[in-house]
């Protein structure tokens, strides 16, 4: 009896002490003085500012206090949110592997801190600082649930600098209120902080966190009090001109052109918690191109948004729906159009307007009206492409959002046909997210009107999922109709019922070099409702996944597929081959073996190879990315993938190869340079593209690019342009 008591008193204890750890704040102090932004913390507010408290370990452990520990603290003036930081480590000997801003937090030294304004565990601000200085700012939506609500992308004006010291290193951040938004009047935020070691292979947090939850999700978060009540953020109006010079020669045209292009942005805070976009000309030439890829299925592949104007709570448009199969908003869609030929080329965008925020504490809305031009010669029709939203915070961390997407052509040309005049998309959604993130979710209903209209232009979703310790478990549902359309969003296909089931069983040891592994099995399955609901697709997986405690990761896979052609089918693109006959089914399998090392490493590598069947042949697959890291000046790395496809004859076989070589030289924290190398035989093309970045002013750049393009069987050139840009962040 006596030792069941003990059991008792010590687990109350335990769990007190627990409770105690989530009741975790701390005040900001206001201040008068004049804080100088310079890393050293010798000015006399930072004595009397009060500590936010002791770090938690997240990795390799997450129930003890972090081995070198961090002091925060934050003080406060009428117009900027100071904040000091101290960093205990074990050495100098620090992993920096650029001094390129918008660094990813991992394989390198650094902090970050988490800023949720609003309160609502649904959207915030992060940013990072590391030992040289060099500094990041993201935003969080989506409550932090995965990486797709991770937006490096983001720019905001603020400050920043670090020292080293024996032992430690210090920073100091200046960030203007007007950076961030939130209620007049207010006087908490929730806060979060989280910071890599890679010296003594620790990560830890402020606030605890479960290792089977995310560092970036809001749901583990404490509350930083204001000493004074935070006022009327002012209103400021920032421009951004642009002026770009270009010229460049088709060569398969032997055409060229000079052009010289003037527009801009402007951003308008209203109030505290919305913000005015207005871009007029806008130019989103390619001053970073995106990564090519080999596909070898029958669908498209989507690719992430980098144009700054549509990045501020891009949540609010980008997320209803399904991510991978009926997201009715994509905005890359904007700025792209069919030509007559059936091919997509860039239309150029007159202007537009976007709106979007917080209304009051549970209600955010957006608004987007974006006009294109008109091209005759491709007989593409100029179209206004408009979208709102509102949603409306439930419960704790869930919210209920609802859209109207609008697409309409204008013109009476002859070239629009009628069943293309417009397009138009309505929908509902519910996103669930528990307070402790254990239970998440999404819900949706959605439907779609074009001329002509018929039966089946529905798109609905149910996805449920529950993460603990040891169980991690979600299924997913998605139905999209055979007439559903949305011209602005990624449909990857039409007519199908789609179920996906994930378990997974994690285990932790005790001892040992492993800090956790796990079995997953994942089955996919899709039904043609247009085809007596006959089963046309299904993947199963079988994966077994180790982390080890080095921070280096490796795991197997088995994999099983059936895909029922309802078309005939080239997996190669290969010009002219025979296809496989359609109204047909094939079955093939597959293993796997991934591995990745220390990122942090001076030289890291990662890798995937698999071998199996494939439709009526088989299929050898490898890829591997190895990266040299020269800090803090130079970074090399080579992204290799190969795909062997041995077909029957009379079908194409083919060595597939994607060889991305790239260069990166950081001169100074505002002096860039990158060149990159992509070589697709699949595409018959040598892509270069190198781009020189001079960052003036605070997020004002000068830009000259080099692309060019070669088709590489016969190594003659395609396409090849200059450019030179200019933009400058003038704050009124």
């Amino acid at each position: 009896m006596t030792k069941i008591l003990s059991t008792l008193v010590l687990l109350l204890l335990f769990i007190s002490v627990r409770s105690q750890t989530k009741d975790k704040s701390f005040t900001v102090k206001h201040t008068t003085d004049k804080i100088i932004t310079d890393g050293i913390l010798d000015e006399p507010i930072w004595e009397i500012a009060e500590s936010a408290g002791e770090f938690q370990q997240y990795f390799p452990s997450d129930d003890v206090p972090a081995k070198y520990q961090t002091d925060i603290r934050m003080v406060t003036d009428e117009t900027t949110l100071y904040v000091g930081i101290k960093v205990y480590t074990p050495g100098e000997d620090y992993v920096i592997p650029s001094l390129e801003r918008d660094f990813r937090a991992g394989g390198n030294d650094n902090i970050s801190i988490i800023f949720d304004t609003f309160n609502d565990g649904t959207n915030a601000f992060l940013f990072g600082i590391n030992p040289y200085g060099v500094r990041r700012e993201v935003l969080i939506s989506g409550g932090g649930q995965s990486l797709r609500g991770f937006t490096t992308s983001w720019d905001v004006k603020w400050r920043g600098e670090s020292k080293i010291y024996e032992g430690y290193y210090t920073a100091e951040m200046a960030i203007p209120l007007t950076s961030f938004k939130f209620a007049e009047g207010e006087t908490k935020w929730r806060f979060q902080s989280y910071r890599f070691d890679m010296q003594s292979n620790e990560r830890s947090n402020w606030y605890i966190i479960p290792q089977n939850q995310s560092v970036i999700n809001l749901a583990f978060m404490g509350d930083m009090y204001f000493e004074k009540p935070l006022g009327r953020s002012r209103t400021p109006l920032a421009l951004i001109p642009y002026v770009n010079a270009i010229t460049d020669k088709d060569f398969s045209t032997d055409s060229g052109d000079t052009s010289f292009k003037v527009g801009g942005d402007a951003k308008i805070a209203i109030g505290n918690g919305m913000n005015l976009d207005v871009t007029v000309n806008p130019d989103f030439s390619n001053v970073e191109v995106d990564d090519i890829f080999t596909n070898l299925t029958r669908f498209e592949v989507s690719l992430p948004e980098r144009r700054q104007f549509f990045v501020d709570n891009n949540d609010l448009f980008g997320s209803f729906g399904g991510s991978r199969d009926a997201n009715p908003f994509f905005s890359r869609r904007i700025g792209i159009a069919t030509d007559s030929s059936g091919n997509s080329v860039q239309n150029d965008i007159l202007g537009g307007i976007r709106l979007s925020g917080k209304l009051n504490n549970n209600l955010r809305l957006g608004f987007l009206n974006i006009q294109t031009a008109k091209d005759e010669n491709q007989e593409i029709p100029s179209n206004n492409n408009m979208m709102f939203a509102l949603q409306q915070k439930v419960f704790a961390r869930s919210n209920i959002g609802m859209f109207f997407i609008n697409r309409q052509a204008f013109g009476n040309e002859d070239f629009i046909n009628e069943e293309d005049s417009y397009n138009r998309v309505i929908g509902v959604d519910y996103n669930l997210a528990s307070e402790n993130n254990v239970w998440f979710g999404k819900f949706y209903t959605h439907k779609s009107f074009q001329p002509g209209d018929k039966k089946g232009n529905y798109s609905a979703g149910a996805f449920l999922g529950r993460n603990t310790r040891f169980w991690n478990v979600f299924t997913d549902l998605a139905y999209v109709g055979d007439d559903f359309k949305s011209d602005l969003g990624f449909i990857r296909r039409n007519d199908i019922i789609k179920s996906a089931t994930s378990v997974r069983r994690l285990f932790w040891p005790e001892k040992g070099s492993i800090n956790n592994h796990g079995l997953e099995i994942f089955p996919i399955l899709t039904w043609r409702p247009g085809l007596d609901y006959k089963k046309t697709d299904h993947e199963v997986q079988v994966n077994y996944n180790f982390a080890m405690k080095n921070f280096s990761e490796f795991g197997f896979s088995y994999s099983n597929n059936y895909i029922f052609l309802s078309d005939s089918f080239d997996p190669t693109s290969t010009d002219g081959a025979v296809e496989l006959p359609g109204d047909r089914g094939y079955t093939f399998d597959s293993v796997s073996f991934n591995y990745q090392s220390n990122q942090a490493n001076v030289f890291a590598i990662q890798t995937e190879s698999s071998i199996g069947s494939f439709f009526n042949g088989s299929r050898f697959s490898m890829g591997a990315e190895a990266t040299l890291r020269l800090q803090p000046k130079l970074r090399l790395s080579l992204n290799v993938n190969y795909d062997k496809i041995n077909l029957p004859d009379p079908f194409p076989s083919a060595d597939l190869w994607l060889v991305s070589p790239r260069v990166g030289v950081t001169f100074s924290k505002s002096v860039f340079w990158s060149t990159l190398f992509q070589y697709s035989n699949q595409r018959d093309n040598l892509g270069i593209n190198s781009r020189l970045q001079w960052r003036f002013a605070p997020l004002s750049d000068l830009f000259i690019v080099y692309n060019d393009n070669y088709a590489v069987n016969l190594f003659e050139p395609k396409f090849r342009s200059i450019n030179l840009k200019f933009t400058y962040w003038l704050n009124i």
